[in-house]
């Protein structure tokens, strides 16, 4: 089927064969497509919006938006027949959309206002609700073609504009009142003014007449006094003219006499220094038949020398370059020696480290499964390391060669378990002295056999043996 669309409509066709929406204004429609036809005319919407300024102050902004979609952009256009399309651009649907974006977007915009801000600047709050609008209607393919705002309108129990309506016809009125009295004030001033202005202007006139009579005088003595001091300097400027004339041919008269005495010292000094100039060509003449015969005798001996220095110079300058080739040589041999021998230091340097990586690998495996078999238990795994890896046994030679190398002398006594003496009273205390007497001797000898130090004097003696 052909379909074609009329002035103000598109065709919307989805289907097979199309990707998303084709838009057009007439096409083939096959079967297996679908075929939508949308109007793009736009609709006025008319609002009464309520809001509040920043000082909490509610008002209601009657406005008439015209809206439609964006004929000019295909993406916007498709938006359009996607979303808004399906239904009817009066229907509820489409109105209450258009009235909640403009709603929110009036209210978020006047709540950051004074209500002064929104009445004076009522084109600048238009053109910001304007711009936010039209920035949320382009999701769905909108465009505001017109948007009139009109007066703002109290809401019932808020009369502001009411209010401020009666200030200002009450301010017309009292400035009214004001303008008629400094009418009159001024009336009355401006005839005084007159009055005052006839009489000054008419003393300005007489004393301007007076300063130009004067002017006139002293203008007409002035030119006179200008005429006689002209011919004055004209007098002097002719005598002038006579006394530079004079001392100008003064002037050259003394020139030429001096031009001439000049000319002849010139001449007499020029014919002596022609003398001298031959003079000294003469000279140089002689001078350089000389220098060429000096030349010709020892020139063929230079020659012969500085031939025999060349080659004597040429002879040690290959020497040396020879000598210096070999020396480079035997550098970049020994160098790339160094090369080799630092190339093999470090391969074994990197196997090794690379040995150390992977020992420290299997090691880490291996703890992780010692652990993992123990349950976590390190200290398990401590003491099974230590046994494993003979610790304890080292531990224990180690312990015992420090004590043998120390060779300590251990003695042993025992003092015997003998009756006291005397009963079991008084017998068990002198058995406890007796014990402790009989343990001296031996803890005496050991502190001397393995120190060197003798006991005191005092203690093998007793107070009544010393009488």
């Amino acid at each position: 089927m052909y379909r074609v669309a009329s002035a103000s409509q598109y065709l919307a066709i989805t289907g097979a064969g199309i990707e998303d929406i084709k838009l057009s204004k007439k096409s083939w429609v096959f079967p297996w497509q679908s075929c939508t036809v949308f109007d793009v005319s736009p609709v006025n919407y008319t609002f009464k919006v309520q809001a509040m300024s920043a000082e909490k102050l509610p008002f209601v902004l009657p406005a008439v938006f015209t809206i439609g979609p964006r004929v000019d952009d295909p993406e916007a256009l498709i938006l359009y027949a996607r979303l808004i399309s399906p239904h009817d651009k009066e229907s509820n649907h489409v109105h209450e959309l258009v009235e909640g974006v403009i709603e929110g977007e009036t209210r978020v915009l006047s709540a950051s206002m004074t209500m002064e801000q929104i009445f004076k600047g009522t084109k600048d709050f238009k053109k910001e609700v304007f711009d936010k609008v039209q920035l949320e209607l382009d999701q769905f393919g909108l465009i505001i073609y017109n948007a009139n705002v009109k007066q703002l309108v109290d809401v019932p129990g808020h009369e502001y504009f009411s209010y401020l309506g009666q200030k200002t016809q009450m301010e017309a009125a009292n400035q009214a009142r004001i303008d008629v009295s400094e009418a009159k004030m001024k009336g009355e001033i401006g005839a005084k003014e007159r009055n005052g202005l006839t009489i000054q202007n008419a003393a300005k006139i007489d004393a301007e007449s007076k300063i130009i009579m004067m002017q006139r005088q002293g203008e007409g003595t002035k030119e006179e006094i200008k005429v006689k001091t002209e011919i004055k300097v004209f007098e002097n400027q002719k005598e002038a003219d006579v006394a530079k004339a004079n001392a100008e041919l003064a002037m050259k008269k003394a020139a030429w006499d001096r031009d001439a005495q000049v000319a002849e010292v010139e001449a007499t000094k020029a014919v002596a220094l022609r003398e001298a100039e031959l003079q000294t060509k003469v000279e140089k003449m002689n001078a350089l038949t000389r220098t060429e015969k000096l030349k010709a005798e020892f020139l063929s001996k230079a020659s012969v020398e500085y031939e025999t220095k060349v080659q004597e110079a040429n002879w040690e300058l290959y020497n040396k370059q020879k000598q210096a080739e070999a020396v480079l040589y035997e550098k970049q041999k020994e160098a790339e020696a160094q090369r080799a021998a630092a190339d093999a230091s470090f391969y074994t340097k990197q196997k090794e480290a690379e040995g150390l990586v992977a020992l420290a690998s299997a090691q880490g495996t291996y703890l992780r499964t010692l652990l993992d078999a123990l349950h976590n238990d390190y200290s398990a795994l401590r003491d099974f390391l230590m046994i494993n890896n003979g610790s304890y046994l080292e531990i224990a030679k180690i312990n015992a060669i420090a004590v043998k190398d120390l060779n300590p002398k251990i003695s042993v006594w025992n003092h015997g378990g003998e009756q006291g003496i005397g009963g079991s009273g008084g017998g068990n205390a002198m058995k406890d002295i007796a014990g402790l007497y009989k343990m001296l001797p031996p803890v005496l000898d050991t502190v001397y056999e393995q120190t060197g130090m003798q006991p005191p004097a005092w203690i093998g003696t007793l107070r009544g043996a010393e009488s």
